[in-house]
């Protein structure tokens, strides 16, 4: 999928050129994240970052998480694959 955006609005954007297609995608997955329409899984994926990069994402944006049943289930995995 390729995503297009007017060079002005490119233009108004305040990153630096070549880190403006990494950020977007980033920013993209965050915000489908947020709005409840990409699992933290999914929006990771995305964005290419670890669950704790992620976590972190979130807090920066204010963005809630969503804590499921799911998300429980990884986290008892990970507690006790890591206690041992």
């Amino acid at each position: 999928m390729t995503l297009n955006i007017p060079d002005d609005i490119v233009a108004a954007i305040r990153w630096p050129r070549n880190q403006l297609d990494r950020q977007l995608v980033v920013e993209m997955a965050f915000a489908l994240y947020g709005r409840g329409l990409a699992s933290m899984g999914s929006a990771r994926r995305l964005a290419a970052l670890d669950k704790w990069s992620f976590l972190e994402g979130l807090a920066e944006r204010h963005i809630e998480r969503h804590y499921g049943e799911s998300e429980l289930a990884e986290d008892i995995d990970y507690v006790n694959t890591s206690s041992q």
